[in-house]
């Protein structure tokens, strides 16, 4: 069996690549006839116009990398990953040489439905929002270019990988390769880890060993999913704190968080007037202009101007509040729906006005907290060879369970206020900050229903 998996072309042109393209840093991914093919296709090459970080380059200039240069590290690492694991008999006993292809195919189109800010802009959880998996679903529809290819040159049904990008799946070998796209050592993870540090310039994302991990990757207790062996268990624990600490330092770092939030803020005041659909083929130049040009001339205009202005205002923060050090305000308004928090900021504003003596705009004050979406826990197994054990990698290392005892995402992830920077000077000390945050919480809490 492992020889038909070594029969797969992309598998082969490991060894023997019939072509090479080279992404940082220095990573020869090998590509064969199929997968030029579907590079070459619009949907795909939009990708290359497209930031993988959105509005981390306003605080790391360097994060300019593309979702198209992901996309190859993501399908670079799922040949490595296979590679591994056709030498573990229970892995070729559930997975079938073409569920491997499908995932194969699925690792380079696993991002082909984002648009810019896709992540955010999910986040928000408006109703008329059309999720990134319909649009995969649109560009890999019957009559399009990436499904032609997919059935001609890889046999491929478009269904097949739009089945795994969504997670629906109903093999045992299907669930075992959807673990690998998404799960807690995916190769998602294992690629935007590295490369997002990269590009910022910081370490964190790349102080643990990928080769190590990859070559302790096995098959769960259940079959259902993968596991690592002991020997790869330090490099887990890494990863676990690479993750931890590149969320705190770039994807959640506060210059990051108040840019982003201003984006959001901005296409929630102007997104009913809006096409979305045709707004989310636009590529991340075209997307900027078509949002830009839909707010010119509004009040909150210098939300936009302020991010992607000719001069660069962020708004700055006046407070922070963690899980740990403010719970009562933090469980007030983490996970809240969008809508609440803009009308929560609007009464922190008028709040702030009566406590400063000036008028303060409800668009100069923004609320940013984690939102309802939790991030995937790290869950993983540990198989100890000598007692042919499996054991939760929580129960085996105090770094991780440490890390463990609350949700990734309240360790990580903080309620911010920030504020025009005009408005800065005249705001009031923390404390007074929060009693009016507090007091325009439960003036949003008592005006969802209004009478009438």
């Amino acid at each position: 069996m492992s020889q038909e998996f070594q029969n797969i072309p992309e598998l082969a042109a490991l060894h023997h690549p019939e072509s090479l393209v080279r992404i940082p840093m220095e990573q020869d991914v090998p590509l064969t006839s199929r997968v030029r093919a579907l590079m070459d296709t619009p949907a795909f090459q939009r990708l290359s116009r497209i930031t993988q970080l959105g509005l981390a380059a306003k605080v790391y200039p360097g994060a300019t990398h593309t979702r198209l240069e992901h996309s190859l590290g993501v399908y670079h690492n799922a040949l490595l990953y296979l590679q591994q694991l056709i030498h573990d008999p229970r892995f070729t006993e559930t997975v079938t040489p073409h569920e491997a292809e499908v995932l194969i195919a699925a690792s380079l189109l696993h991002d082909i439905g984002h648009w810019p800010f896709c992540h955010p802009i999910e986040d928000m959880g408006l109703s008329n929002l059309p999720d990134h998996e319909e649009f995969a679903a649109e560009y890999l529809a019957e009559e399009s270019w990436p499904a032609e290819i997919l059935r001609r040159e890889w046999q491929i049904e478009p269904r097949e990988v739009l089945d795994l990008l969504a997670g629906v799946v109903h093999t045992p070998g299907q669930k075992l390769v959807q673990s690998i796209l998404s799960g807690p050592i995916d190769i998602d993870k294992m690629d935007y880890l590295h490369r997002d540090s990269l590009h910022a310039g910081v370490p964190y994302g790349r102080n643990f060993d990928r080769n190590r991990l990859i070559r302790s990757l096995v098959v769960n207790e259940r079959a259902d999913g993968l596991a690592i062996s002991s020997k790869g268990r330090t490099a887990a624990e890494l990863m676990v704190f690479a993750r931890y600490v590149m969320f705190g330092e770039v994807y959640w770092h506060h210059a990051v968080r108040s840019a982003t939030s201003m984006l959001t803020r901005s296409f929630q005041q102007v997104h009913t007037n809006l096409d979305l659909r045709a707004l989310f083929r636009l590529d991340e130049r075209d997307f900027i202009q078509q949002l830009t040009k839909q707010i010119a001339g509004q009040p909150d205009a210098p939300l936009l101007e302020g991010v992607f202005g000719d001069v660069r205002r962020l708004y700055k923060r006046i407070a922070e509040y963690s899980y740990f050090q403010s719970p009562e305000i933090y469980q007030r308004l983490a996970r809240k729906s969008y809508d609440f928090l803009v009308r929560c900021s609007g009464f922190l504003a008028e709040e702030l006005s009566r406590q400063v003596g000036r008028r303060i705009e409800p668009w100069q004050v923004i609320i940013d907290a984690p939102p309802p979406r939790r991030e995937v826990e790290f869950e993983v197994q540990i198989h100890f060879a000598k007692e042919d054990r499996f054991r939760a990698l929580t129960d085996v290392s105090p770094v991780v369970e440490s890390m463990a005892q609350t949700q990734f995402d309240d360790s990580v992830k903080r309620v911010r206020l920030f504020v025009h920077p005009d408005i800065r000077e005249c705001i009031p000390e923390i404390q007074t900050v929060s009693e009016c945050l507090n007091a325009a919480y439960e003036q949003t809490q008592g005006n969802l229903f209004p009478a009438g």
